[in-house]
């Protein structure tokens, strides 16, 4: 990992600073919803008590009641359920296949029971046996007692509930009802009139393939809507807050207030907001659904809880965007009794705007704070790559192949030694181990010219000496001897020799005088003259279309592609072939000299130009060494152009390829 990415990752740790800032705001709408939802709780309890204490709510017997619904619209008594659809998801379940609606308006209460039955025993109610067919028994209570009625028809259409108890005061004597029938079931519509002031009903379906008790009916007191209980609720309730009372089961028996989930003058938080709340901060808000406003039964969690005796209270989104709304419920009833559920709902807009403006501030400035952060580490890291880039860069430059240093060291502008920082210390540093290693690079380099010097006399005496032996009676057996001393004296001599000639050589590339030549004539030259030394090898030569001028000296390359010849003659078989080719580069020139023949070794690569050097045989006694001087020439040659010389083996393993990368010599200035 670079330097520049190890900063930039140490500049998002200060990612922590908006995180820690995210949990201390969700931690202070968390609180801010727990006191409101306390405060709600405490107003709800308070005004529970005081319904309980004012009597406004009827204690409920042991079991439930039959639910009584507004009408929104005239009910026709026909036996059809077509004026009761708007009430239809709201009906009571009556016996095992059966269920009930029953609703009022000013004058009427309406009574519609739907019996699934596919099997059926028709009797009219006046027959005999009328109580053994299919029918329903309806009860009426009301405060003289109870009776009871027959309902059973033959066909479809209207009949006449007989009774069977006998009369009762303020109890009708007969009803008038409607008998409907499918291949489903049967359905049967009636009314009664709103002044028997009933306090009671009972429902029973009899199913003559079933058995069972064919008087029975299901009794229960009446519940409904109460205009009185919700005047009383009214002058209770807090203000914006909307309240009402249900029965335990969920029935709605009074209400007071409405909802109000509109804009208000804090405005209305935008669809990006809205969602930052819902997603980053209020995790816990449940769905907004029909518990909300108009429904005669609420069939909620919080109402079931309550009704269980629990007090509970739930977060929920509103219908409005933005808005959540704050419903508590606690049961109404004292001594162990429930009878009933207050339900208090408020809906509110401040906690998400507060919490929102609080989170998109806290991270608006984090951002910002990150931002500037990343931006000051991420400049001084490019900075501080930049500094050890050159610092890297003058270190692979100081130094040449051949451990000479370059000119621009010698002249000690190493870059930044002047630096008083950690980077100045390792860059003078640097300087002073490139200074030992010039001065022992020197040493080695003109170690050499110094050993042949003083090799010359101590040669010159065993020479000597050999040659008065040669002239002395020796025995036979001593004259091989002899002639190996000759030998080693003679390859020591061209050693001595070689080591001369290496620092005249150097001394003299140093020494030629560059001038602007078309390397095309050069390298065309030097092809034809090579070709009468060739023999029977093939020696190709590709040349650019357009002249290639550089300024070098052009004798300096003619010798150095006399080496590389002579060096490709020693390992190409007679028969072979030998390419030379001129190329153009971005920066100067190429030239290549590529030969059929053995690959070189992997190791020996980036040796071959080194003084000394040689992958040919060894020669056998008496013949002339070789010294591997040949490349080591071409590398001076090269680096006197400001280029390179390499080796490489074809890709195709036919053979190897030298090249000449020039650049050109600098020019002189007048």
């Amino acid at each position: 990992m670079t330097l520049r990415r190890k900063l930039l990752l140490v500049a998002l740790c200060t990612l922590a600073l908006p995180v820690a800032g995210w949990l201390y705001v969700r931690q202070m709408e968390t609180l801010l919803r727990e006191g409101q939802s306390q405060a709600l709780l405490a107003s709800a309890n308070a005004v529970a008590r005081s319904l309980v204490v004012t009597g406004a709510v009827a204690p409920e017997s042991a079991g439930p009641g039959w639910y009584v619904q507004q009408a929104p619209n005239p009910i026709t008594v026909d036996g059809y359920g077509d004026d009761w659809a708007p009430l239809t998801p709201w009906s009571q379940p009556l016996g095992s296949r059966g269920k009930l609606l029953l609703a009022a308006d000013d004058d009427w209460l309406y009574l519609y029971a739907d019996v699934r039955a596919t099997r059926r025993s028709r009797a009219d109610a006046d027959d005999a046996g009328a109580l053994a067919a299919d029918h329903l028994i309806l009860a009426l209570g009301d405060a003289n007692g109870q009776r009871r009625y027959l309902l059973a028809s033959a066909a479809p259409g209207p009949f006449a509930a007989r009774p069977l108890d006998p009369p009762v005061d303020g109890l009708p004597e007969t009803i008038a009802a409607q008998w409907q029938e499918d291949g489903s079931g049967y359905r049967v519509e009636l009314r009664l009139p709103r002044d028997l002031h009933l306090h009671a009903l009972g429902v029973g379906v009899y199913d003559a393939a079933a058995g069972g008790d064919r008087m029975a009916a299901d009794t229960r007191p009446l519940l409904g809507y109460s205009d009185k209980l919700a005047g009383e609720l009214a002058q209770l309730v807090p203000d914006r807050v909307q309240a009402r009372v249900l029965a335990s089961r969920g029935w709605l028996l009074a209400r007071s207030g409405r909802l109000n989930t509109a804009p208000g003058s804090d405005g209305q938080p935008g669809w990006f907001a809205a969602l930052v709340y819902r997603s980053l901060l209020a995790t816990r808000l449940e769905d907004a659904g029909l518990w909300s406003q108009d429904v005669p039964r609420l069939d909620t969690r919080e109402v079931a809880e309550a009704g269980a005796g629990k007090p509970v209270s739930v977060w929920r989104s509103g219908e409005e965007r933005g808005s959540v709304v704050l419903a508590a419920a606690v049961p109404i009833g004292h001594a162990g009794r429930i009878d009933g559920v207050l339900l208090l709902e408020q809906a509110s807009r401040t906690v998400p705007l507060l919490a929102n403006r609080a989170l998109f501030g806290l991270l608006l400035t984090s951002f910002g704070v990150l931002l500037v952060a990343g931006g000051i580490l991420l400049a001084f890291a490019t900075r501080l790559s930049l500094r050890l880039g050159r610092l890297r860069n003058a270190a692979e430059r100081a130094q040449l192949n051949d451990g000479r240093l370059d000119g621009s060291f010698e002249h000690g502008k190493f870059p930044m030694t002047d630096a008083p920082d950690e980077i100045g210390d390792l860059a003078r540093s640097f300087e002073r181990l490139f200074e030992v290693v010039g001065s022992y690079t020197d040493y080695l380099r003109t170690l050499a010219s110094k050993l042949s010097h003083e090799l010359n006399t101590p040669l010159a005496i065993v020479k000597s000496s050999l040659d008065n032996l040669e002239h002395a009676a020796l025995p036979a057996e001593a004259q091989p001897y002899l002639a190996r001393a000759r030998d080693g004296v003679a390859r020591l001599g061209a050693l001595v020799r070689a080591m001369s000639e290496s620092s005249r050589m150097e001394r003299s590339i140093l020494a030629a005088e560059p001038e602007d030549v078309d390397l095309r004539d050069v390298v065309r030259g030097c092809a034809e003259a090579y070709r009468p030394l060739v023999g029977a090898r093939r020696l190709d030569c590709t040349l650019p279309d357009v002249p290639l001028y550089l300024h070098g000296a052009p004798e300096l390359i003619a010798q150095a592609l006399d080496k590389l010849l002579d060096n490709a003659l020693s390992f190409t078989p007679p028969d072979g072939w030998l390419r030379l080719t001129l190329r153009s580069t971005p920066d100067g020139a190429e030239i290549e000299l590529a030969n059929q023949g053995p690959l070189l070794p992997v190791a020996m690569q980036g040796r071959l130009f080194d003084s000394l050097v040689s992958l040919r045989d060894k020669a056998t006694p008496g013949d002339a060494p070789h010294l591997g001087l040949g490349l080591y020439v071409v590398r001076l040659v090269a680096e006197r152009h400001g280029g390179v010389a390499s080796a490489r083996n074809l890709d195709d393993g036919s053979g190897v390829a030298f090249s000449l990368r020039l650049r050109g010599m600098p020019r002189q200035r007048l």
